[in-house]
């Protein structure tokens, strides 16, 4: 599987990282569950939109720092090319929901 992020995913991972010291060895672990499991098979997983042959899949990202689930990650799954995309990553209690602008311009700038 391969793995990507755009540039705003990229700031927002190293914003996280300097605050959680433990992102990054979680990230790593993370992308170990989703390159078997693309789309998950839990309760902690939802397929947010489904297009042509991308899924925008929302997932709990477990952090060791926070002793819980609090942060959230949204990436594109490209079945085809078996690739996973990153791009957004937030702290559920500073944000509710994801930055769905920004996953309606990410849909309509790889469609």
């Amino acid at each position: 599987m391969n793995f990507s992020e755009i540039l705003t995913f990229t700031k927002e991972l190293k914003r996280f990282c300097k605050k959680y010291k433990s992102v990054p060895d979680d990230l790593a672990e993370f992308k170990k569950i989703i390159s078997h499991i693309p789309i998950g098979a839990s309760k902690h997983f939802h397929v947010i939109a489904h297009r042509q042959n991308i899924q925008i899949v929302k997932a709990r990202f477990f952090c060791r720092y926070l002793k819980g689930s609090s942060l959230r990650i949204i990436y594109a799954y490209y079945e085809s090319k078996k690739h996973i995309e990153f791009i957004e990553l937030y702290f559920k209690g500073n944000k509710p929901n994801e930055d769905y602008d920004r996953i309606e311009k990410y849909i309509k700038d790889n469609t």
